[in-house]
């Protein structure tokens, strides 16, 4: 098993309105910069520009329980699952993403990648709360 770190942001919005966003592939150079290149739908499927490479970008189907999960798939393969949820707090929510320690990261690659997703969740928040 690997480390894992839950991330998140609360969100002055409510929780339905931020799932349809986060949970939109389409957004997500909005604010995700790791994904934010570009995105496009081809044959049904989503691919994004990345730092490493062209990507696919797959989201678990539209749910109940706000449940954003997806599956990036790097040019080598790789499959990195990641668990983002929208957990509903009053009239607002609060944006949880688990960040999994990559195999063989070391310790200042899994702080830069917990830097760039709080800086992820964090231009969410401004984007939204902004009237997005």
């Amino acid at each position: 098993m690997s480390e894992s770190r839950h991330l998140g942001v609360c969100i002055d919005r409510p929780a339905g309105q931020v799932y349809a966003y986060v949970s939109d592939p389409a957004r997500l150079p909005t604010w995700a910069a790791g994904l934010g290149g570009s995105v496009e739908q081809r044959d049904g499927r989503w691919f994004a520009a990345s730092p490493t490479g062209e990507v696919e970008v797959a989201f678990v189907e539209h749910n109940p329980f706000l449940v954003a999960d997806h599956d990036v798939t790097l040019p080598d393969g790789t499959v990195v699952r990641n668990p983002l949820r929208v957990l509903p707090e009053g009239d607002g929510c609060e944006v949880v993403f688990t960040l999994r320690r990559a195999p063989g990261s070391d310790d200042a690659a899994f702080e830069a990648d917990a830097d760039a997703v709080t800086a992820d969740l964090e231009a969410l928040k401004t984007l939204l709360e902004s009237g997005a």
